[in-house]
């Protein structure tokens, strides 16, 4: 009987050892294992053990960011699926949607952000927010307003840009896919 006893005090502190698991680490794993990514896509996990702090690289196959390779930061917290997760690029480039540090104009990080939304749907708003960038909904108006005003500069900026150049006094990050 007081082995019985003494096995269960083992077992439990070995229980109090082991990190709880929260609500929101389990709701991140359920949606990692239901992604759908395509193959311009990429997750990356520095720590396997934290997977509410990933990174993901999108390499558009078309549109005017083609040939490129952008980084998200994503950092989930506590409160996920009840709050959005924090995502951010971590390059700086030239896209109305996107500030130059990093942040991120996509409504569903935001204030259309809701509980049955998954990683999945920020994802692909990522990416189509690289097929079709929304100069009416701006981070970069000076991008937008290139983009609204004159589509062939805004397009030679962009390239420009993805090459690592200047433009107005800034520099930008060299994204192109084969410089990665």
């Amino acid at each position: 009987m007081i082995s019985l006893w003494s096995m269960k005090k083992k077992e439990d502190a070995a229980a109090k050892k082991k990190p709880k698991t929260s609500a929101a680490q389990i709701r991140v794993q359920k949606d990692l294992t239901e992604l759908d990514l395509p193959s311009t896509m990429k997750t990356y996990f520095p720590d396997p053990q934290n997977l509410l702090s990933f990174t993901l690289t999108i390499t558009p196959d078309e549109g005017m960011y083609k040939d490129g390779a952008y980084n998200f930061s994503f950092e989930i917290n506590n409160n996920y699926p009840h709050e959005p997760p924090k995502v951010k690029c971590t390059q700086v480039i030239y896209h109305p949607n996107l500030d130059l540090d990093g942040n991120v104009c996509l409504n569903i990080l935001r204030e259309d952000w809701k509980p049955v939304l998954n990683l999945n749907a920020v994802m692909t708003g990522l990416q189509y927010l690289f097929l079709e960038p929304n100069a009416d909904d701006p981070l970069n108006k000076e991008a937008a307003e290139e983009m609204r005003r004159d589509r062939d500069q805004f397009l030679r900026n962009v390239r420009v840009t993805m090459r690592g150049g200047s433009l107005k006094g800034k520099r930008y990050d060299n994204v192109l896919a084969s410089a990665q």
